[in-house]
């Protein structure tokens, strides 16, 4: 399953502030360790954490190191499609990074964009707009999901009454 990243994933590597969304992204990202999913990147993500402190960027770069990714660059085809969803009103022109990122999956291929941006990305208006998009240009569907949704379950730690 080929899974594109936005910059708040890679961003909750090491996010202090919020240590159940951290725990979250840190063991999503044993799974792309271990390779469960396809990976997959855009400059826009190198572009946005670059404005982070020396010792973070260090830190999240040393994340990226650890995991095997594709590279994403993003062209006008990317702006293209970007301004579309301005256009139909699912995201503001202040927004136009997440339109990017929501582009470059789609002109990827990936089968979802994971993202802890809820006001953004991952909420309902987005989410119909992207179908909407995705639909008319022909392109296939994108899912659009937080990370916790992409953990796989650990068996030993459900409740028996789960069943129930």
């Amino acid at each position: 399953m080929k899974v594109y990243l936005d910059t708040s994933v890679v961003s909750y590597l090491y996010q202090q502030d919020t240590p159940e969304k951290m725990k979250d992204t840190l063991e999503l990202w044993e799974l792309f360790r271990q390779g469960r999913y396809e990976v997959y990147i855009s400059d826009i993500v190198f572009n946005e954490i670059s404005g982070c402190s020396q010792e973070k960027l260090d830190i999240l770069l040393g994340y990226l190191k650890q995991i095997q990714y594709q590279l994403v660059n993003t062209d006008e085809d990317t702006v293209e499609l970007a301004e579309k969803f301005i256009d139909f009103g699912i995201l503001k022109k202040k927004s136009f990074d997440d339109c990017q990122h929501i582009a470059a999956a789609i002109l990827a291929g990936c089968d979802i964009i994971t993202s802890w941006n809820f006001k953004h990305i991952v909420n309902v208006k987005t989410v119909r707009g992207v179908k909407t998009i995705t639909t008319l240009e022909g392109y296939k569907d994108l899912l659009i999901y937080p990370p916790s949704v992409l953990l796989e379950g650990d068996d030993e730690d459900d409740d028996e009454t789960d069943s129930e």
